[in-house]
């Protein structure tokens, strides 16, 4: 690995963190925010994707133009199938537990450790195998002490964000030529757009749309931006790992800021998870600094 290829690699590991950080108070403003679901989505997804184009726009200067003329279908598809984690996501938490949620959100490094093998060849590293494996038996702990009972809908809905998450990804990493961040924004505005038809647009006060728009920019555009910056610089399997740091973070900040308390098995299940995500992370760093420094041609 040449030191260029070492300092790309290590910011990609604190982008796809960042991200992971802002995508973790996705629960807390779900909570707080009181309406209904569809003019959320809507709203949420007309700031969140303004605020993904302006900074595109802004980072690009003139040649913003000429990269969304050359978008191909790689973009469409990352923005259908972010539009579908968007909804499926934010449904998720509204319809079951922000912990149960979680629990099937962390299954995304396995998804797309599968899916990038099957679709693009990609092998996971032997120290990603290993901390999957660890982050798994912190899922399973939290499974098994877990109530099932209700929010199957919720628990649905989560499982199809994991699929949308682990499929954008793959596409990702496997067209890292293509400008995507204009993709991550439309999907927004994707989201608003099948959302505009059950929402009820008028009935927002301006306290709630602040609180939308806070929502939309700091949870999902940053988030945005920081993932599709950060994920073109590991490899998928690798970069959905360090995105399931939102999976302890989020019930953490709702514990905090509701008083939703989780269920110990979720708590020791959770702490499992973050020993593996962060055991990961100082060995990608730690392996990074041992390697010999390779001149680049």
């Amino acid at each position: 690995m040449t030191l260029l290829e070492q300092k790309q690699h290590r910011l990609g590991l604190i982008l796809v963190a960042c991200a992971a950080l802002a995508w973790s108070s996705a629960g807390f403003f779900t909570r707080l925010i009181p309406n209904d679901l569809m003019t959320m989505l809507f709203w949420r997804g007309l700031f969140s994707g303004s605020g993904v184009m302006l900074f595109f726009f802004v980072s690009e200067g003139r040649n913003a133009l000429g990269i969304l003329a050359g978008l191909r279908w790689p973009a469409l598809a990352v923005a259908c199938l972010s539009s579908l984690g968007m909804i499926t996501g934010i449904g998720a938490l509204r319809y079951t537990s922000v912990a149960d949620a979680m629990v099937i959100y962390a299954t995304v490094p396995f998804v797309t450790a599968g899916l990038a093998y099957l679709f693009i060849g990609e092998r996971p590293s032997r120290s990603t195998l290993i901390a999957s494996a660890v982050a798994l038996a912190g899922v399973t702990i939290m499974l098994v002490g877990s109530p099932w009972g209700g929010g199957m809908f919720g628990k649905f809905l989560a499982a199809l964000m994991s699929l949308a998450m682990a499929s954008f990804t793959v596409v990702m990493r496997k067209h890292r030529e293509v400008a995507m961040l204009p993709a991550m924004g439309a999907s927004a505005w994707i989201t608003s757009f099948v959302c505009f038809w059950f929402a009820s647009t008028l009935s927002v006060s301006p306290y709630e749309l602040g609180l939308i728009a806070l929502f939309g920019v700091v949870q999902n555009a940053a988030g945005l931006i920081f993932y599709a910056h950060g994920s073109r610089r590991v490899p998928a399997a690798e970069a959905t790992l360090i995105a399931a740091l939102e999976v302890p973070l989020t019930p953490f900040w709702v514990l905090v800021f509701m008083n939703e308390v989780p269920s110990v098995p979720t708590l020791i299940g959770g702490a499992v998870v973050l020993v593996a995500l962060f055991s990961h992370i100082l060995g990608e760093f730690r392996r990074s600094d041992m390697q010999p420094f390779q001149a680049t041609p």
